[in-house]
């Protein structure tokens, strides 16, 4: 497989060789693809937990366990007012 890069594309590699850390663009774009995989992985755990908790969420709201949204906001700026005063 042939891929063109981009000009900044090719500097960002250069700089990455220049600075004495890498030996070869091969070995920045294997890294880059190391690391453009973990991010995949971690963002696809990330959504599947996400849509956990959001099942989790409609079973308590469904039984009436939710809490007003309103009545939330309310407590965090009541939390936030006692923790600006406790610092003055």
């Amino acid at each position: 497989m042939n891929i063109q890069l981009k000009p900044e594309q090719e500097k960002l590699i250069q700089a990455q060789i220049a600075t004495g850390r890498y030996t070869s663009a091969e070995e920045v774009v294997d890294i880059a693809f190391r690391l453009f995989d973990k991010l995949h992985s971690e963002y696809t755990e990330w959504i599947e937990e996400t849509r956990q908790k959001v099942d989790v969420a409609i079973v308590e709201l469904e039984r009436g366990e939710g809490l007003d949204g309103e009545t939330v906001v309310m407590d965090i700026l009541e939390r936030f007012r006692r923790a600006r005063e406790s610092q003055e």
